[in-house]
């Protein structure tokens, strides 16, 4: 296959897995058990691959030690937006903040300078979210959920943006990329589960997890060939061709909600969503 059109399709291939694991997540009810299980299972799915990679660097596990709880506190985070919001809405805002607080951090803090097709895709992709936190027409909900609900999920954009940080460091540490990426996963478990735990006790966790367990297994999957797809293609293409692929998941995320979550209101956040890709599309080429 043409290397271009391979990219793509792993870009592309990343986004969809991206969106369907935190569709599985919603799918389960229980947000916090689907958590869990999602957790547990990518470290199980993984755990074989430390077998076959160096142990990490004392520098590199420096940086885990600051991941890991990164990693944790966006979790919680995604849990408290999830179990508050539709997918279909709050997943563009989650998604599309990180990137977007990201660029203007820099600009006003690091004084990097923004091309202008970098500044036009930062106003489309703001306009687009802007749009997501609209309140719908005829809504009738609580006005006082749904506004916790994007604060969460912009909480979240904040914590993708912290541990991207973070991460980027340490896939450069080494001894190899891999080494972090593996145990990040074997260690990433440990806190959304150890939450869930203290605060349900061991009989209402057991329940939780039995409750979650397939949806969990399925977001589990598609989380690690998310990033396993995403990660083959920074090898192969450019940070921005691949990074601009998997931002599409916000479109995904809103067809999967309205379609098979039957979330209201589908059209307007998918049209929405479709701008926000296009913005931070932009942003990312610039």
């Amino acid at each position: 296959m043409d290397p271009t059109l391979f990219a793509f399709v792993l870009g592309m291939g990343s986004a969809v897995t991206l969106a369907g694991a935190n569709t599985f997540v919603k799918a389960a009810k229980d947000i916090l058990g689907g958590r869990s299980i999602m957790a547990l299972t990518s470290a199980v799915l993984i755990a074989p691959a430390a077998f076959f990679v160096p142990l990490p660097s004392p520098a590199m596990w420096s940086i885990l030690a600051l991941s890991i709880p990164a990693h944790w506190i966006y979790q919680v985070a995604l849990v408290r937006a999830l179990s508050r919001g539709d997918l279909s809405l709050v997943f563009p805002v989650m998604r599309g903040s990180a990137p977007l607080l990201t660029a203007l951090a820099a600009a006003l803090v690091l004084g990097e300078h923004l091309s202008p097709l970098a500044i036009a895709g930062l106003v489309i992709a703001s306009l687009a979210t802007v749009i997501f936190a609209l309140p719908e027409k005829n809504f009738g909900g609580s006005r006082k959920v749904r506004n916790s609900a994007l604060l969460w999920a912009l909480a979240t954009g904040v914590c993708v943006a912290l541990y991207n940080v973070i991460d980027a460091q340490g896939v450069r540490a080494g001894p190899t990329q891999w080494s972090f990426i593996v145990w990040l996963f074997l260690l990433d478990w440990i806190g959304i589960n150890s939450i869930s735990l203290f605060t349900r006790g061991r009989t209402q966790f057991i329940a939780s997890a039995r409750a979650a367990l397939l949806p969990g297994i399925g977001a589990g999957i598609c989380s690690l060939a998310s990033f396993s797809m995403a990660l083959y293609g920074f090898s192969i293409a450019p940070v921005a061709y691949i990074s601009a692929m998997r931002e599409t998941a916000v479109v995904f995320a809103a067809l999967m909600g309205w379609w098979f979550l039957r979330e209201g209101f589908g059209l307007r956040r998918t049209l929405a969503a479709l701008l926000l890709a296009g913005g931070l599309s932009l942003l990312q080429f610039g």
